[in-house]
């Protein structure tokens, strides 16, 4: 028997595909604008959502992470900003049980360059998105200093993340020697650049940067909001170089030292797009209380 269709009132069947064609046409003529359009830079800029990303480092344990991811999903349920917990690679499937469902995504802290094979102690992509991670952080600066990440070795896990459809946190940033010798351009530029070269600015249209002024992780510095939003401008400026689309619209955050004290003042800043969180985030209070600052 075939099925028939209720009949529709006047001008209703044209509604849908009229305001999708709308879309794609305001879609295209954002893309095609110049690319010191205003109209391309302001619409860009209102449309980035703030991301607030915990990195739990090398603590935890399953009663203690039981404790804090309850307590997360449940204060972030009425938060305007994205919420994401990046846990130590045992703690993923604790993590995908309590947060599935909830407005509270996570991710993993490192990943390996490579897709499988014998390489001993590496974990990949493929294995990250198996337990529902959607986000993956490279290049942090303790992986760098401690563990030897080059930059090179920084684009192939970017690329590596890209393969297994996670969407990659790159981290970028100086050390104090570097800061005091006014390198702070130099290098945050050499750093995403190889990243560029090996990916193609497409890639950056699903990926976030954070930058880490190393110098302010773990000691009680930090950067002043004007310090940070001067680095946060020039990473943005790099990238709209080679695309303004995927610039303007590219999430930078900052992963220096945010505490609950000072997050909105540096969150305020126009291409501060939310926070890398190391120590607070092991405090649902604190965390949660920086979330609600974006």
């Amino acid at each position: 028997m075939l099925k028939t269709r209720k009949p529709q009132a006047p001008g209703s069947r044209i509604f849908l595909p009229a305001a999708v064609i709308f879309f794609w046409r305001f879609i295209g003529i954002l893309i095609s604008s110049p690319y010191n359009s205003p109209l391309c830079v302001l619409t860009l800029c209102a449309m980035r959502s703030k991301l607030v990303v915990g990195n739990w480092k090398m603590h935890g344990s399953l009663a203690v992470n039981a404790e804090l991811l309850q307590a997360v999903r449940d204060g972030a349920g009425g938060l305007r900003t994205e919420v994401v917990v990046c846990v130590p690679y045992p703690y993923l499937a604790q993590a995908w049980t309590l947060l599935e469902g909830g407005a509270v995504s996570w991710g993993a802290q490192d990943v390996s360059e490579h897709d499988q094979g014998a390489w001993t102690g590496e974990v990949s992509g493929a294995m990250l998105a198996e337990f529902g991670c959607r986000y993956v952080i490279v290049g942090h600066s303790e992986r760098r200093s401690f563990f030897g990440d080059t930059d090179g070795v920084v684009a192939a896990k970017f690329l590596a993340a890209r393969r297994a459809g996670l969407i990659p946190i790159l981290c970028v940033g100086e050390t104090l020697a570097e800061r005091e010798a006014g390198m702070t351009g130099e290098v945050v530029s050499r750093q995403l650049d190889v990243v560029v070269q090996a990916s193609g600015i497409e890639a950056f249209a699903a990926a976030v940067v954070a930058y880490e002024p190393v110098w302010a992780i773990g000691t009680g510095r930090t950067a002043t909001p004007d310090q940070a939003q001067e680095v946060h401008a020039l990473i943005r400026g790099r990238l709209c170089a080679e695309n303004a689309v995927i610039g303007n619209g590219l999430r930078v955050l900052y992963g220096g030292s945010v505490k609950p004290a000072n997050a909105a003042e540096i969150f305020a800043r126009p291409d501060i797009d939310g926070g890398l969180i190391g120590g607070a985030s092991l405090a649902a209070a604190d965390f949660l209380a920086i979330c609600a600052a974006t």
